[in-house]
């Protein structure tokens, strides 16, 4: 049960209430009249190109008890006895508010996770270490925004201890506003690679909008940073606590004698500052996702779990779908990783196939978004990555194709205009035990070409 009353959610949001409805229990709070059911609160969000304000009398008929608008587009006869409405200035920022409310009203820390990549396995892996003591939230799917992050708050209540939240962001203050809404009391910070830059021109700046994650620390928070980067390496503070995790450096908790094969990882995790060496073996893929475990451990460190606590915790890791899923068929083998890309994305991804054992490896990419001056450059690097590690022939779809000709050759390259084309061609291509990444932007959608290379598998 959404447990606020009419009038703490009215005061919360700044908003008035213009009509007052004979139902003042709330279930659940959401922006899609599509997932609405009885007692819901609908919250009309209006953007370029929708405005949700056009859909409150459907809102209503489909049992929202309660709708916070910012135009009074509806005729009053038609929204049902039950349904009350709030009339505010702006819904984006009355969801960000009700969420910041509903937080401070919860009795729950909050592990906030930023980076340029690596920040949906680093939930994962967070979340796992800290299972064994504490009942823990995490961010479902990609809610890491300012609309996703406060539907994820409002989704809390007090049974659990702890919520690990993805936080996003493509220019200044995105994360201010988010730690604003969640005031998070450990955060992590997994790297700063070139999303974004689009928008941010700079890696320096990627990570001045990065940091914003501290901006309402104290000394009673902790900042988690990856030692290995050469920018993360360079935070210092004494207006917060700072622990670092690495492979490459000298770190509070450091990683050696590293093993990874194509099932998992296992590493010794040297603790400096208890002088204690631990053996962890984790069921994820990559090294990369040694950094992500260190992250993790540290973190739950942080909250007071000893390493058997911790171990135990991560034996029942649970990942997001499309991030380096094994789909193994009678013919080939897919990885599936197409919930998003970036260079440094892409880049460990293929490191994972590389590490599979199977006839020939392929790799099918499509298009990196948000890289701005750096797109053209980033696609070519990609592409002699690939070359260079031992993918046997790379297939590629989107606006870049020329960038990867150019980085893995024309020798067992084959470039495409449309997925169908593609998918047509895969079809025939494909042989036993090959191995087949897919792998690009989500705004590309290539879990399309993966479920139709599933069904011929």
């Amino acid at each position: 049960m959404f447990n606020l009353t009419l009038d703490e959610i009215t005061k919360a949001v700044n908003g008035k209430l213009i009509l007052k409805g004979n139902k003042l229990d709330y279930s659940n709070v959401s922006t899609d009249t599509r997932k609405l059911r009885d007692g819901s609160i609908f919250i009309a969000l209006k953007g370029e190109r929708f405005n949700a304000n056009d859909f409150i009398v459907d809102a209503s008929k489909k049992g929202a008890h309660l709708c916070i608008v910012s135009e009074a587009k509806f005729d009053e006869k038609e929204i049902k006895p039950e349904t009350s409405i709030i009339l505010v200035d702006n819904t984006h920022k009355a969801l960000l508010s009700l969420a910041k409310y509903y937080r401070n009203k919860l009795d729950i820390k909050v592990v906030g996770i930023t980076g340029s990549t690596g920040k949906t396995s680093t939930k994962d892996l967070v979340a796992a270490a800290l299972s064994c003591k504490y009942k823990v939230f995490k961010t479902k799917g990609n809610f890491n925004n300012e609309i996703g992050l406060p539907l994820m708050i409002l989704e809390m209540d007090n049974s659990f201890d702890i919520a690990v939240l993805e936080m996003g962001m493509s220019n200044f203050g995105e994360i201010h506003r988010l730690v604003d809404t969640a005031r998070p009391d450990v955060a992590l910070m997994t790297n700063i690679g070139i999303s974004h830059i689009e928008n941010l021109k700079t890696q320096e700046n990627i990570l001045k909008s990065k940091m914003e994650i501290t901006d309402y620390f104290t000394s009673e928070n902790t900042l988690i940073v990856n030692n290995d980067d050469k920018f993360l390496s360079k935070i210092i503070s004494n207006k917060f606590k700072i622990n670092t995790i690495g492979i490459e450096s000298h770190s509070d908790y450091h990683a050696e004698d590293i093993s990874v094969t194509h099932k998992d990882i296992t590493f010794n995790i040297n603790d400096k500052k208890r002088n204690k060496i631990e053996k962890f073996n984790i069921n994820v893929l990559g090294k990369h996702n040694v950094l992500n475990s260190l992250m993790a451990i540290a973190c739950a460190r942080t909250f007071g779990l000893n390493y058997d606590e911790i171990k135990k915790g991560l034996n029942n890791i649970e990942t997001t779908s499309m991030r380096l899923d094994i789909i193994k068929g009678e013919k080939f083998t897919i990885v599936n990783d197409c919930y998003n890309a970036s260079p440094d994305s892409v880049k460990a991804a293929i490191d994972v196939v590389i590490s599979l054992k199977g006839t020939r490896k392929i790799a099918v990419l499509g298009s990196m978004g948000e890289l701005g001056h750096k797109a053209y450059e980033a696609h070519v690097s990609v592409a002699e990555y690939a070359k260079k590690k031992g993918i046997d022939y790379l297939c590629t779809l989107g606006e870049f194709n020329k960038a990867f000709k150019e980085g893995f050759g024309e020798k067992n390259y084959k470039s495409f205009q449309d997925k169908q084309e593609l998918i047509t061609y895969l079809k025939e291509f494909l042989n036993k035990d090959d191995i087949i990444l897919v792998k690009a932007s989500r705004y590309m959608k290539f879990e399309n070409i993966t479920e139709k290379l599933q069904t011929i598998n």
